[in-house]
C-alpha cells in the first residue's frame, strides 16, 4: 500500500510529507521510502499559530479558521507528495495534524488537540484519510505520546546492545528497547524562541547553533533551568509548550539582570543537551539513534556528543530513514496500521491499559473500502 504521512511539529516550520510503500510480509512490516516534500504555512497562517499556541489565547472562532487553513495546507501538501512522489497512485493518508495542545495535570494527560480538518484533505486528494491519532490512547489511560515509539520498537528490534530512538523536535522524545518511552523535555522550543524573542521575531531559530557559538553556558540559569519539575518526574510522562515556552524563559531570567542573548541561548542549548543526556543515560542506552530538526545544530550535537562520550550518536539516515522526514514516516506507518485494524501504541510506552487502534478515518472519494485485517507485525523493515 503507497501511503503519504504528514507531519508538523511543535515547532510549526513546515508540513512534512512523507511517501512509503508499506507491505504486511510474515511477522514484518517492510517499508519502503519514496521521498519526502515539505510545505512552509503562509505567513498568515504562522501568525493565527503562534497567537493561539500556549501561552496566548485565543477564540473559538479563531479556532475554527486554524482547524480550516492548517487542512487546506495539509491538503496541499499531500496533493504535492502524491504527484510528486507517487506517480499519483498514492492510497491512503495519514495526517498527524497540528498540536495546539496538551492538556497535561500533574502525571495524568486529559486531552489533546490536533487542527488540521482531514475532510479538506480527502477531497483535495480523493483518497481515505487517518487523523486524530492521540485521544484514543488517552481514553485508555495513556499519555497520548510519544506515539512513534511503537514504530520506534518495531524498527530497532533485534539492534545490537541498548539502542534509543531520539527525536529532537520542538520537544525533546526518546524511545528505549523495553518499551520505555517520555518527552525528554524542550528539544529546540526554548532555543527557538529565545531566538525569536531576543530578533524581535526576525529569526525563527538559532540556525546552525550560532548564536549559541558566540555565547557562554550561564551556569547559574542552567541550574535554575533544571529546577524545573517536571525532569524529576517518572515515565512515562509527556509535555509541550503549555510548559515550555517563553514565559518559562522570562520567570527563569528574573533576577539575572541583562544577559547577553548569546549567553542564554548557550544556556538553553545545554539545558536540552544536557536533559537529554540524563534520560539516555537512565535507560542505559549503548547507542543513541536521533532524528528532527535539534540534529542541524552543531553546537547542540556537540554538547550532546561530550555528556555521553561512551554512547555513539548517529543519524537516523544511517539506518535508512531520513532525520528530516522519520516523524512523517512513523505516521504513515501508524495509518497504515489504523487502516489495517491493528493496534498503534505500546502499553508500556504511553501508560495506557492496553493496545489501541488509532484516529479516525475519514473515506475518500470513492468511499472506503477496508484491506482484510493483518496480522500485528514484530519488526519494522526498511527497504
Amino acid at each position: 500500500m503507497r501511503v503519504i504521512g504528514l507531519m508538523s511539529g511543535t515547532s510549526y516550520d513546515a508540513i512534512d510529507a512523507a511517501a512509503a510503500d508499506l507491505e504486511l510480509v510474515g511477522d514484518s512490516l517492510v517499508l519502503k521510502p519514496l521521498g519526502m516534500v515539505s510545505e512552509t504555512y503562509d505567513g498568515e497562517v504562522r501568525e493565527l499559530l503562534a497567537a493561539a499556541l500556549p501561552p496566548g489565547t485565543t477564540t473559538l472562532g479563531e479556532v475554527c479558521r486554524l482547524d480550516t487553513r492548517i487542512g487546506q495546507a495539509f491538503a496541499a501538501a499531500a496533493v504535492r507528495a502524491d504527484r510528486e512522489l507517487c506517480a499519483g497512485r498514492a492510497e491512503l493518508v495519514a495526517s498527524h495534524g497540528q498540536t495546539v495542545y496538551h492538556w497535561v495535570s500533574g502525571e495524568a494527560v486529559h486531552g489533546t488537540l490536533q487542527l488540521g480538518q482531514p475532510a479538506w484533505i480527502a477531497e483535495a486528494t480523493g483518497l481515505p484519510v487517518v487523523a486524530d491519532f492521540r485521544p484514543r490512547d488517552i481514553a485508555a489511560g495513556g499519555q497520548g505520546a510519544p506515539l512513534v515509539s511503537l514504530v520506534d520498537l518495531l524498527w530497532l528490534r533485534g539492534r545490537p546492545g541498548r539502542p534509543v530512538a531520539l527525536n529532537l523536535g520542538g520537544i525533546a522524545n526518546l524511545t528505549a528497547p523495553d518499551g520505555t518511552a517520555f518527552d525528554t523535555g524542550p528539544g529546540c522550543a526554548l532555543i527557538d524562541a529565545a531566538a525569536r524573542g531576543f530578533s524581535g521575531g526576525s529569526l525563527a531559530y538559532d540556525a546552525d547553533g550560532a548564536l549559541a557559538a558566540r555565547g557562554r553556558v550561564h551556569g547559574p540559569l542552567l541550574d535554575r533551568l533544571l529546577e524545573e519539575p517536571y525532569y524529576a518526574l517518572p515515565a512515562p510522562k509527556t509535555t509541550g509548550k503549555e510548559l515550555f515556552h517563553l514565559g518559562h524563559l522570562r520567570d527563569a531570567l528574573a533576577g539575572f539582570g541583562t544577559l547577553p542573548a548569546e549567553d542564554v541561548v548557550a544556556t538553553l542549548t545545554m539545558l536540552t543537551a544536557r536533559t537529554v543526556a540524563d534520560a539516555v543515560r537512565s535507560v542505559a542506552a549503548t547507542e543513541v539513534i536521533g532524528s528532527g530538526g535539534g540534529m542541524r545544530n552543531p553546537v547542540l550535537m556537540g554538547m550532546l556528543g561530550s555528556l555521553l562520550p561512551a554512547v555513539a550518536v548517529r543519524a537516523s539516515d544511517e539506518l535508512g530513514l531520513p532525520s528530516d522526514a522519520k516523524e512523517a514516516y512513523a505516521f504513515a506507518v501508524l495509518g497504515f496500521l489504523t487502516l489495517h485494524g491493528l493496534p498503534g501504541t505500546e502499553p508500556a510506552s504511553t501508560g495506557a491499559r492496553r493496545p489501541s487502534v488509532l484516529g479516525s478515518v475519514t473515506p475518500g472519494r470513492d468511499g472506503l473500502r477496508l484491506p482484510p485485517p493483518g496480522r500485528r507485525p514484530r519488526r519494522l523493515l526498511v527497504d
